[in-house]
């Protein structure tokens, strides 16, 4: 059955013959000869998926009963049929909350189509709501798992800076969540009807960026076949997200800036300037006032970022909140691979909280994937830890046993993190960047800069 339909119509004979051709089409079809029926049917809490109602009828006329229909089924499609020509009463018909119209004397397939039309467009609005619902829950500030005093407090900051306009800028290393804090922001804040554009900087070739986040014209450069928005366009009234901003090229930080300061976007190939609303909200795993200060990031730019901050701790700092995260991890991934693990051994969340995560939450939640995928019982033990963490776990335990704590340069934590990612994906560059949430150019660079050796078998 693809829906149950009311009808009501006071002429027998365009009543059946509604009907029929509606139940041909694989609807049922409940019908009535007045309005009062109708409604009667709707007040005991019957199915209804629409209601299609001539509008003059005695007793009760179509008018009246779609403003009781309504107020009973907010949700409810409803169809006016009017007499032919009378405009009039189709546009009353619509103000009064009608969905459509047909004129008598009603095509049949323009009937089956206005209906069908109708109908696909709840299912859709139900569809858009749940995802809502669903996106609400996950990005409430309730779902991101932390209880430490750290997270904490990036909570509070969170809140305070939701529901204001201004640009805010997270910082953090990488796989710290910055993309989950940067949603929630936005789905806490009065654009949360709008989108939610997210562009990561160091992911993309620098010569396509551009077109990227500034869309371009048909003809602009080879391949442009046609017109293309771009991001910053497509986040017109929302929230644009753009992670590794500390990777825009100098002429792409000069324009960015430009789009800051006077909210107007041209785009490549074009001459229009196109006005654009959004919430900027950047982040970055770098230290941007260094790169101010050796030249490679615009100090404009930085004071224009620079609004509100956000600081997220790595994990190593916050270990408290690591079994909490493990257990998240082990009930969303029992769901979607079909296990059922319930119990995690006191000795391997003791190993997990001794290892110091350079790849942060996402190494994490990678690690509890993999645990679970090859789960041989209800219970995780150290056993299903994989090698590369059961072989870096001791150093991690001595160190975690005699409470000690030594600074370290984000230069040598950043190559740590870079060459034991490496290692665990035996040189694959590429899945490498994914893990450590950078973009493959970005981790190229960073091989050059700091001189590393991929280890063998290493490809990109």
């Amino acid at each position: 059955m693809k829906g149950l339909l009311l009808l009501v119509d006071d002429d027998d004979g365009s009543r059946e013959a509604m009907a029929s051709g509606l139940r041909k089409s694989g609807y049922e079809v409940v019908t009535f000869d007045g309005g009062q029926p109708a409604l009667s049917y709707l007040q005991e809490g019957k199915p209804a998926d629409a209601l299609i109602t001539d509008v003059r009828m005695p007793g009760m006329d179509g008018y009246t009963l779609m403003a009781a229909a309504r107020r009973e089924r907010p949700d409810l499609a409803i169809l006016m049929v009017t007499a032919y020509g009378d405009i009039d009463g189709a546009v009353q018909a619509l103000k009064g909350g009608a969905d459509d119209y047909l004129t008598k004397p009603v095509n049949l397939l323009e009937l089956r189509r206005r209906v069908e039309m109708q109908l696909e467009r709840r299912i859709l609005a139900r569809q858009a709501a749940e995802l809502k619902e669903r996106l609400d829950r996950y990005y409430s500030f309730e779902s991101i798992v932390g209880r430490s005093p750290a997270m904490q407090r990036v909570f509070e900051r969170v809140k305070v800076v939701a529901p204001a306009p201004s640009t805010v800028l997270i910082l953090g290393e990488s796989g710290t969540g910055k993309e989950l804090i940067a949603n929630a922001i936005h789905q806490h804040s009065p654009r949360a009807a709008k989108r939610f554009v997210a562009l990561n900087c160091g992911a993309i070739p620098g010569d396509i960026l551009e077109a990227e986040l500034f869309g371009h014209e048909k003809g602009a450069f080879t391949g442009a076949h046609q017109r293309r928005i771009g991001k910053i366009e497509l986040a017109h009234g929302g929230t644009l997200f753009l992670d590794e901003i500390s990777e825009l090229s100098p002429d792409l930080q000069v324009k960015l800036l430009r789009v800051l300061e006077q909210r107007v976007i041209t785009r490549v190939g074009g001459n229009d300037e196109i006005p654009v609303d959004f919430r900027l909200i950047a982040a970055t795993n770098r230290d941007l006032e260094r790169e101010v200060r050796e030249g490679r990031f615009r100090q404009d730019l930085y004071f224009r970022l620079k609004v509100v901050t956000v600081e997220l701790p790595p994990l190593r700092e916050r270990p408290e909140d690591i079994p909490l995260l493990v257990q998240h991890f082990v009930n969303q991934f029992n769901a979607q691979l079909g296990r059922n693990v319930k119990r995690l051994a006191p000795s391997l969340v003791d190993a997990l909280r001794a290892y110091p995560w350079p790849g942060n939450v996402r190494e994490l939640k990678n690690v509890v994937e993999n645990m679970v995928l090859f789960a041989r019982g209800e219970e995780l033990t150290l056993e299903d830890l994989p090698a590369e963490i059961r072989q870096a776990r001791p150093a991690a335990l001595q160190e975690a046993a005699a409470g000690r704590w030594v600074p370290r340069r984000m230069e040598d934590i950043e190559k740590e993190a870079i060459l034991k990612t490496l290692e665990f994906t035996q040189g694959h560059r590429a899945r490498a960047a994914e893990l450590l949430g950078i973009g493959l150019r970005t981790l190229q660079r960073k091989l050059k800069e700091y001189n590393l050796k991929v280890p063998p078998g290493g490809r990109s």
